[in-house]
């Protein structure tokens, strides 16, 4: 997301005060893998990434380590390794997209005549839920900077998150349910799953769009966002999935290319390289993740992404709130 490689760093810096790393610690090959598979996986899983970011160093004592020079540049790499892997893996689509997208330019318009495969309609659907997501990045970035630094407002959001999966779950469940008994009682079959990705109107793509927003603060996912807003507005598992990570490829990667002028700024030519490496391992593990999910939302639910991030946030935040008793005041 815009600005992501920004917050990352503001809120690493926090982690330390909960943490007992000790000082100008180095960053080292271990740290670089770790944080790479940690970014390849968290950022497509609905788990969050950016929670993940800021509690997981809490919990090794990285807080200084990950608030050191070294670590932008790696944390830009990582989401262009991100970004890439979603691109490779949907490139098929995204031939499609440009294509359509050419003719519709072309032409002026949008219709099945111009389109008939629905492309160059999904590529504008893409850009209008792109959109909200940049716009209230850049308003809001200096409020959010401030006002969510810490580890433990990270673990009750990662709750928040696993609640916010369970909801968008049932409903579309219901919804589904629904839909069954009001086609048996007209004497029609079971009706197909929800919605394609080209029966969003621009309204919609701008509402689930918005969900990305949300993501900004750490604790809450990108993609479960943006699933959760897809499933509330018909798509099914699978089609929301697929629309939240052509959503997501533009946006990290523009991310990660607005950070290069400080990834080349003053570094060394080790920090250099562990970037590099540490790009190419999130490139691979974001591959990994993606392959799997879009294989698992064929048939499988969102319930346990929900629980992992109930029970994880609830541990984490008991956790580091125990580390914080002895500096309150009662």
């Amino acid at each position: 997301m815009i600005f992501v490689a920004h917050h990352i760093v503001v809120f690493a810096q926090s982690s330390s005060a909960a943490s007992s790393s000790s000082a100008n610690q180095g960053m080292n090959l271990i740290n670089v893998i770790v944080l790479a598979i940690l970014q390849g996986v968290t950022e497509l899983f609905p788990i969050s990434s950016l929670g993940h970011t800021v509690i997981i160093p809490g919990l090794l004592g990285w807080g200084d380590l990950l608030s050191g020079s070294n670590f932008l540049p790696l944390v830009v790499m990582l989401h262009i390794g991100t970004s890439v892997a979603l691109l490779t893996f949907f490139w098929r689509d995204w031939l499609n997209l440009l294509r359509g997208g050419v003719r519709v330019l072309k032409a002026g318009r949008i219709t099945p005549d111009v389109d008939p495969g629905g492309y160059g309609r999904i590529l504008a659907l893409v850009i209008m839920g792109s959109i909200p997501a940049g716009l209230i990045g850049v308003a809001f970035q200096k409020q959010l900077e401030n006002n969510f630094k810490d580890p433990i407002i990270a673990a009750a959001f990662l709750v928040v998150n696993g609640a916010v999966l369970l909801t968008a779950e049932r409903y579309a469940r219901n919804q589904r349910k629904n839909a069954v008994q009001l086609a048996r009682g007209r004497g029609n079959g079971a009706p197909a799953g929800g919605k394609a990705i080209t029966e969003l109107s621009f309204v919609q793509a701008a509402v689930i769009g918005f969900a990305q927003s949300f993501a900004l603060i750490p604790g809450i996912s990108r993609s479960g966002a943006t699933m959760a807003a897809g499933m509330a507005n018909g798509l099914d598992r699978e089609e929301s999935a697929r629309f939240s990570f052509l959503m997501a490829a533009p946006i990290i990667l523009a991310a990660g290319i607005a950070e290069i002028p400080k990834l080349l700024h003053n570094q060394t030519l080790h920090a250099l390289e562990l970037a590099i490496f540490g790009g190419v391992i999130s490139g691979i593990a974001a591959y990994l993740s993606v392959k799997f999910l879009m294989k698992y939302f064929e048939t499988n639910r969102l319930d346990p992404f929900a629980y992992y991030c109930a029970i994880v946030g609830l541990l984490a935040f008991g956790y580091f709130f125990y580390q914080a008793l002895p500096l309150l005041q009662f």
